[in-house]
Parts: structure tokens; sequence; C-alpha cells
């Protein structure tokens, strides 16, 4: 049930964090996968900084959307650089 937890909420994330980085974004699917993968990102590095958030699916789903804009950002740099 967890799983199904954090990928509803990796999608949302997905989506939000594809409006912020406006312009950063690859597409609504790309966006959904990287929020998915944001929603971990976001975890493990608020845990590894020992910053805990309490506030049940708004919390997570700030969480996820922070882990979501910082791989966006990787990702366009990473892109930047593969296409010099």
């Amino acid at each position: 049930m967890r799983m199904l937890y954090i990928l509803i909420i990796g999608l949302a994330a997905g989506a939000i964090a594809g409006l912020i980085m406006r312009g950063k974004g690859y597409g609504f699917i790309i966006n959904l996968i990287v929020g998915i993968a944001g929603a971990y990102l976001g975890h493990w590095l608020f845990n590894r900084l020992g910053i805990r958030i309490h506030g049940g699916i708004i919390g997570t789903l700030f969480l996820a959307v922070v882990g979501a804009v910082i791989l966006l950002y990787l990702l366009s740099i990473l892109k930047k650089i593969l296409d010099k």
C-alpha cells in the first residue's frame, strides 16, 4: 500500500515540478516519471539532512516536489552538457 501511496504522490509531484520548472521539463509523461523518482530522492535527501516533515499528504507532497524539482534541474544541466 505504501508503494501505491508514493506512486500517486510522485505523479502529482512530477506534474507540479513540471509547472515550477517551466522550460526545463521534458513533457508531461517524463515529468511524471521524474516525479516518482523525485519522491524517493526528496525523502532520501531530507532523511539524510535530518529534517523531518510532519504534515501527512501535504508534507509528503512537499518532499516529493522538492525532490522532483532538484531532479529536473540536474537533468537540465546534464542535457546542456550533452548538447554541446
